[in-house]
């Protein structure tokens, strides 16, 4: 009897032990399973941040694009418009707009028509070559922006061409330098700094205040 109650026991142990081994499995196997999705979560964490800092540096790059179209090109004087034309220098009895005189201008006007035409080409060039369908609503709003900027400032500068032709039309008619109110002489400094004047100084001074007393 005890020999039989020692196998039983034995027998009891073994199942017990078989019983426990595959629990043991089950358990490593669940942690394994927990590591490998920490692990997923991990990696597609990382990636998320990946995608993140991405997205942050092509805003970033955009944004610096952005800045540097947005900034205004400097503007060039009257005498670098004119191609470096010297000063005209006024002999003593020297008459008012002479041919030399009206030449002079002629010069600094032309060379300022030319200067103002290659901009505009140069801005429909720049507007074809950048033209583009940006996936980003920010993209194109900032080209948008940009082209309405470029394009405001081309028409500024028609009307200047436009002022420029009446200005040679009366170097041709031999009115040019001349203040169209009063009829006084506009000056040759005066003119050197606005080419396409019309009234003199005292004119213009008075022009402008009674656009200030109606506004």
């Amino acid at each position: 009897m005890a020999a039989k109650k020692k196998t039983a026991k034995k027998k009891t142990a073994k199942k017990t032990a078989a019983k426990k081994k595959p629990t043991s499995k089950k358990t490593a196997a669940k942690k394994t399973t927990a590591k490998k999705k920490t692990a997923a979560k991990k990696k597609t964490a990382a990636k998320k941040t990946t995608g993140k800092k991405k997205t942050a540096a092509k805003k970033k790059t955009a944004a610096k694009k952005s800045t540097a179209r947005k900034k205004p090109a400097s503007r060039k004087s009257v005498t670098e418009h004119a191609g470096e034309i010297t000063p005209y220098q006024m002999k003593k009895g020297e008459e008012y707009m002479n041919e030399a005189m009206s030449q002079h201008f002629r010069e600094i006007l032309q060379n300022w028509k030319r200067e103002l035409m290659e901009e505009v080409d140069r801005t429909v060039h720049h507007m074809q070559d950048e033209a583009a369908n940006f996936p980003d609503p920010n993209d194109r709003a900032s080209q948008e922006s940009d082209f309405t900027m470029e394009l405001r400032t081309r028409d500024r500068e028609r009307k200047l061409i436009k002022k420029i032709d009446e200005s040679l039309n009366a170097i041709d008619n031999g009115e040019y330098g001349y203040c169209e109110e009063c009829g006084i002489e506009i000056g040759i400094r005066r003119l050197e700094a606005r080419p396409t004047a019309t009234l003199c100084i005292d004119c213009k001074s008075l022009d402008e205040i009674r656009e200030r007393t109606r506004a």
